[in-house]
């Protein structure tokens, strides 16, 4: 399936078809089992009939008479049919937060970049890719579609979000959990501006959904390393509240702050199995991207 983007002149902006087409080379996996519609390259946690075996199970009345194994039955005179692995296609729900912050350098743009590209793979390998914006005004949902032209739909409504408002991000993982019936993959792109146990609480309740949880962390440099020479005004970008910081008095603090914060975030995920990707804007983010798809195949969960 060849889906290509519109011609949009705001899609031009974040999307790269070079960069998707040379990433489409590593296939986008689920590490979890799926539930999907059509048959596809992703284990589903049903039996099928799929070219790799599984296990014996006892004949039961009503079994296709043609899984049969009669090698087993001249070992133990006893009827027993073979299981293969079903596989399925991949449902993925991108989830870009639109709060204010998401305007602070090109962190929206680079949100935009990762959600492309990782749609256009997904459909482009017969997957379903859907999206929603996380974002004080609220974001309807574009649910997951493979269909010819769904790529189009989700550039257009990827160019139109904003970055606005309060952080919302945990709130919509948690409607996500509750209101999306079929294993997904959810990626969130977000600055994570928020308290770190509020992703404990969302990644588990996905977790317990049996959904597969990758995020994106998107963090600009002078984040971690302020360029301050002098007293300066802080604003806060979602609730519009400032400060005045003396760099010589608060540096040392912010040091050991940004670090615990970054350190609490990457141990919550590895606890709740989250895939966690840092992603810092002064970096391609085609390295981001090929090490997240790299990753995607190894340590499989059932």
């Amino acid at each position: 399936m060849d889906q290509q983007p519109g011609n949009d002149a705001a899609a031009q902006t974040f999307f790269d078809p070079k960069l998707a087409e040379r990433l489409s080379a590593l296939p986008l996996v689920a590490r979890r089992a799926m539930l999907g519609t059509v048959s596809g390259r992703h284990q589903s946690p049903h039996r099928g009939s799929s070219v790799e075996f599984a296990e014996y199970r006892r004949y039961q009345p009503g079994d296709d008479l043609r899984r049969l194994d009669w090698r087993a039955y001249g070992r133990s005179d006893r009827h027993y049919v073979k299981e293969f692995e079903a596989d399925t296609n991949l449902r993925m729900v991108l989830v870009v937060d639109g709060s204010g912050s998401m305007g602070f350098g090109d962190k929206l743009h680079a949100a935009r970049q990762i959600a492309s590209t990782l749609a256009y793979i997904a459909i482009n390998q017969g997957d379903a890719a859907g999206l929603t914006c996380s974002s004080e005004e609220g974001g309807d949902l574009l649910p997951p579609r493979r269909i010819a032209g769904h790529v189009s739909v989700l550039f257009d409504r990827l160019g139109a979000i904003t970055a606005s408002g309060v952080t919302k991000i945990e709130q919509t993982l948690h409607q996500l959990a509750e209101t999306i019936r079929e294993r997904a993959l959810i990626v969130v792109i977000s600055d994570l501006l928020f308290e770190p146990p509020l992703l404990r609480s969302a990644a588990e309740h996905l977790a317990f959904r049996k959904h597969d949880v990758a995020v994106f962390h998107l963090m600009d440099p002078t984040e971690l390393q302020p360029s301050w020479d002098r007293p300066v005004r802080l604003q806060d970008m979602e609730s519009d509240e400032s400060i005045m910081v003396d760099p010589d008095i608060i540096a040392d603090g912010y040091d050991v702050a940004v670090r615990e914060y970054i350190e609490e975030i990457e141990r919550i995920s590895r606890e709740t199995s989250v895939d966690y990707h840092r992603v810092m804007l002064d970096r391609p983010i085609g390295e981001t991207l090929m090490r997240f798809l790299a990753g995607r195949g190894r340590d499989l969960k059932q």
